[in-house]
């Protein structure tokens, strides 16, 4: 299946099984995953905060994913996101999915007026997107070298970032 064939756009509710099978797999083989993104994908989708979820289609079938949900920071900064998770389904990963689910989830959260994106993620992949690490923000328990921000107004904020209580998710 050609790249140029796939189809950003927004999840609809009879994409939520093919969500939830392909953030698993996408995740099954991840050193450094507790394996439950899929479980937050769900909390969050059921607390009515996913912002953005977008899919990826190639020819009728669901490959991608990526969900953005609001973040609070601690010195009451508002319109900040959180990215996560991103998933591809396995067989289709490094073929440019995830940064073109990245490019577009981005594009609309700067249209919805969002003042930044945080995130947590590999140290290799996210600055060709624009995201930094810095001093300014952390996240509880994150190394500060996984932990990324990109302020789309030109302030970073100060302060410690919490994620969504859906992220704490484990299915159980």
């Amino acid at each position: 299946m050609p790249i140029s064939s796939l189809l950003i756009r927004n999840e609809k509710p009879e994409d939520v099984a093919a969500i939830t099978e392909l953030t698993a797999a996408a995740f099954a083989t991840l050193a450094v995953s507790d394996h439950t993104e899929q479980y937050v994908v769900l909390a969050l989708r059921k607390a009515g905060v996913l912002t953005v979820s977008l899919v990826a289609e190639m020819e009728g079938r669901v490959v991608g994913h990526i969900a953005f949900s609001p973040v609070t920071i601690s010195d009451g900064t508002p319109g900040w996101y959180g990215l996560g998770p991103v998933s591809v389904q396995p067989e289709l990963q490094r073929q440019g999915i995830g940064s073109a689910l990245i490019e577009a989830g981005l594009a609309r959260l700067r249209e919805l007026g969002a003042h930044g994106c945080c995130l947590v993620g590999h140290p290799d992949y996210y600055p060709r997107f624009g995201f930094r690490n810095t001093a300014d923000l952390s996240l509880e328990g994150v190394p500060p070298e996984v932990f990324f921000a990109l302020a789309f107004d030109g302030h970073t904020p100060h302060g410690a970032v919490t994620f969504h209580e859906g992220f704490g998710a484990t299915g159980e």
